[in-house]
């Protein structure tokens, strides 16, 4: 990546139109260039908010059969929880993973990539929940842990399925493999997220 966005430095869930857009530029790059090439490609940028480290999630959706971005399909989302990676980086790993390892999916082709839009959600740093109330619908993520068992949700899943809050809590359940009422008794931290979202247009 040659071109650079502007320099300005916020936290990395805060971030100038520019610095979005040089984030959604790299993820697409990042994608085309390991399908091209078969190996990763490296990600060059001196800007300070693109090198804080940042918990990433990226999403993928197929426009496939002229389907709009509301309606279009999941067609991939990992992501990379901890803050212990530079954002850039990581957007660029999480986006090939993405695309290439969701084992929920068969790998994006190259041939599908022009009709692939991206989405990439920055995590704030993660807080215990201590109320079930302080939970809001569409504003807050969770991640659920207890032993072994681990899970995560971003804050559009329960928006996408109409979910109420018990419903969110319990689908996080199912997510780490627990029962579905262990959110009674296991450690709960909730997170909000920046979402930078392609066009229509790509």
């Amino acid at each position: 990546m040659s071109v650079q966005p502007d320099s300005v430095t916020n936290p990395p869930w805060i971030l100038s139109a520019s610095q979005q857009a040089w984030l959604l530029r790299l993820a697409r790059d990042a994608i085309r260039y390991y399908l091209e090439q078969g190996k990763t490609m490296r990600v060059e940028t001196a800007v300070p908010a693109l090198l804080q480290p940042a918990g990433v999630f990226v999403t993928l959706r197929s426009l496939a059969d002229g389907l709009t971005p509301k309606a279009a399909r999941l067609r991939g989302c990992i992501g990379h929880v901890e803050a212990d990676w530079p954002l850039a980086e990581a957007v660029a790993a999480m986006a090939v993973k993405s695309a290439t390892r969701d084992p929920r999916f068969p790998p994006v082709t190259l041939a599908e990539l022009d009709q692939i839009t991206i989405e990439i959600s920055i995590l704030s740093p993660a807080e215990p929940v201590e109320s079930i109330h302080q939970i809001e619908l569409g504003r807050h993520g969770l991640i659920i842990s207890d032993g072994y068992h681990r899970g995560l949700l971003l804050p559009q899943v329960p928006l996408t399925f109409g979910w109420t809050r018990e419903e969110f809590l319990e689908n996080l359940c199912r997510k780490a493999g627990m029962p579905r009422d262990a959110w009674h008794e296991a450690e709960l931290s909730m997170f909000t997220t920046a979402v930078i979202e392609e066009s229509a247009e790509g």
